[in-house]
């Protein structure tokens, strides 16, 4: 068995246009300091941008799309005001206050916010709060996640464009996306988050499953 950590940020927004997106930064991962957008389009179809091409290939073996693209990503925080670059995409998003649900997750201690028993238990919970959300679940080619959320910000202000195109105005994240077991919160969040993805698959073969088209 092989234990992958992913430790960082997930930020989920939906547009006026229909586009949902969905950043995931990871300052600390088994790829080093990395980047990664899931885009879900108005019709369904939905495009992977990752940073590097090995990340590209894990996060295409786990999750679901019909169009893989290893550009640069290019994640920038100063403050409150978030800023991601990745190929076609541009995003700036501004975060407000926890509200009572990130108070309550920055009370549960880091260690115990991230163990697998305790993101197993809080998966029901989780699924009351929060319509459409999943803690832990089977994943592609024989992979299971557990998603230990540690802090919760609202999104208050987003701005997307796509081929400098503008995506519309910040709106929920609905329909829920579809990458794979579960989706974002509707309400747009900043989540902290720690993954941790468990597979029977050896390291030397963990990037080299593929789904969609790699371009």
């Amino acid at each position: 068995m092989t234990t992958m950590r992913f430790d960082g940020w997930i930020a989920g927004v939906g547009t006026g246009g229909g586009t949902r997106l969905v950043l995931g930064h990871w300052p600390r991962s088994p790829f080093g300091p990395v980047s990664d957008v899931m885009v879900e389009r108005p019709d369904g179809h939905r495009v992977l941008l990752a940073g590097t091409a090995d990340l590209a290939a894990f996060v295409a073996g786990t999750y679901r799309f019909d169009d893989v693209q290893v550009v640069p990503v290019a994640v920038l925080r100063v403050g409150t005001t978030w800023a991601a670059d990745a190929g076609p995409l541009t995003l700036r998003f501004t975060t407000g206050g926890r509200g009572w649900l990130g108070t309550l997750l920055r009370c549960v201690p880091p260690a115990l916010a991230r163990h697998p028993r305790w993101v197993a238990a809080i998966d029901r919970p989780a699924r009351l709060l929060q319509p459409g959300v999943r803690t832990h679940g089977s994943a592609g080619n024989d992979r299971h996640e557990w998603y230990g959320v540690q802090d919760l910000h609202r999104i208050v202000a987003a701005t997307a464009t796509w081929d400098g195109a503008d995506l519309g105005p910040l709106t929920a994240v609905d329909p829920p996306v579809r990458f794979g077991f579960g989706s974002t919160p509707r309400t747009p969040s900043l989540v902290r988050v720690t993954t941790t993805v468990t597979t029977t698959v050896g390291p030397a073969s963990l990037g080299r499953s593929r789904r969609g088209r790699t371009s």
